[in-house]
């Protein structure tokens, strides 16, 4: 078998293994669309190598325009993945211009003035420009971690590959005279290594990134309630102590609010499950908007939540869990009578000096079932202080 063929059956090789490959991720992890998006763009990519050697039925010159719509269709598609993967909005309508704009330079020198050169010069720059694009939106997520610095240097390599080595070895070589002079040129040679290494890092990359984001996704499922979608048990307590470490380091005072629903069992059993899993739900979701961003929520289990509260006193944390108390028990859940009310009660305690979580989370219990005790629907202190001894003094 002739050896550039060989070069050239390596590319859509390769792509077809990643395209399976990112397919397999997708199929388990149906939530990550950009690994479907990646999938599709090497897919495309091993079309475009392969009607660069294989002629449809249909004709030579339109052979070549649906490899080289493969082309555009498969950096739109990975640098969209890309950028997608990092949380940036995708810029479909700046994409979509340069792809567009690469495809009617090309189709003028294939059809109006016929030139093989500019024709390299339209695809090149037009996937170029994509590369670039990617490149913007990553620089503004570099310091989120390894994997986006590495995908915004690919990014800006990837530019330079397709913009500078097509302008020096097209500059080097001259202009092709027709497509046998293209085919061995060092253009096409540069051509079909540079994208084979390029391919092989990006994917390895993006396949780590996937990875990655599968071990950082079951870490945090770990730590968290699926119904309230606020830290379970151990995920409070491991933030809290992260928490009060921070505060004790600072001074800044810190309070902690238990609270209970009121009659929860009696909710599922009137009105069913699923209406007991709106009222965490709604609970939970008014929980979190008062732990704001500096604050921890949590549900300990059942119809117990717990929300730590740095920089705020006990005054400042009873008024917070009024606040709190009084807007869910005149608020309507969904799916439950007009009419129905549905109350908490709530228990608060400050910290006092550098204690750690447990003797704040006993008081506030405490407090709570004294809220529980005196007819529920209302908010308790605890004024307790855990015990000091007293420090021992010799005679002189």
């Amino acid at each position: 078998m002739d050896s550039r063929l060989l070069i050239a059956l390596l590319n859509p090789s390769i792509a077809l293994v990643l395209a399976t490959a990112f397919s397999v991720l997708w199929f388990y992890q149906r939530q990550r669309r950009y690994l479907a998006v990646l999938a599709t763009g090497y897919v495309c990519a091993a079309s475009g190598f392969l009607l660069q050697y294989f002629i449809l039925p249909f004709g030579f010159t339109a052979t070549k325009l649906i490899s080289n719509i493969g082309f555009l269709a498969a950096g739109s598609c990975i640098a969209g993945a890309i950028i997608a993967r990092s949380g940036r909005r995708v810029p479909f309508a700046a994409i979509g211009v340069l792809a567009l704009g690469g495809l009617a330079s090309l189709c003028w020198f294939m059809f109006v003035f016929s030139n093989i050169t500019w024709r390299i010069f339209a695809i090149n720059f037009a996937l170029g420009g994509i590369s670039l694009l990617a490149a913007a939106e990553l620089r503004h997520v570099r310091r989120n971690g390894p994997i986006e610095t590495v995908l915004l240097v690919f990014s800006l390599v990837a530019s330079a590959n397709f913009f500078v080595r097509t302008v020096l070895v097209i500059g080097l070589h001259g202009a092709f005279a027709d497509y046998e002079d293209f085919y061995r040129s060092t253009y096409w040679t540069t051509a079909l290594l540079s994208h084979a290494v390029l391919s092989l890092l990006l994917a390895l990359t993006l396949l780590s990134a996937a990875a990655l984001d599968v071990v950082t996704t079951l870490s945090s499922d770990a730590r968290t309630d699926p119904l309230s979608r606020l830290f379970n048990r151990r995920g409070f307590e491991e933030r809290a102590a992260v928490l009060l470490d921070r505060c004790d380091r600072a001074g800044m005072p810190v309070a902690l609010v238990l609270a209970d629903l009121d009659h929860f069992k009696a909710i599922n059993d009137i009105y069913g499950h699923q209406a007991g899993d709106r009222v965490i739900a709604d609970f939970a979701g008014r929980l979190q908007q008062a732990a704001g961003s500096r604050g921890v929520a949590g549900r300990l289990g059942g119809e117990e939540f717990a929300l730590i509260l740095p920089g705020t006193d006990l005054a400042a944390a009873r008024m917070l869990a009024e606040a709190v108390r009084v807007a869910f028990s005149s608020g309507m859940v969904d799916g439950l009578p007009s009419g129905v009310r549905i109350t908490a009660s709530f228990g608060v305690a400050s910290r006092s000096g550098n204690e750690p979580l447990e003797p704040m989370m006993r008081r506030a219990d405490e407090a709570l079932y004294k809220a529980k005790q005196n007819g529920r629907d209302s908010v308790r202190m605890s004024y307790e202080r855990p015990y000091t001894a007293p420090e021992l003094k010799l005679a002189g």
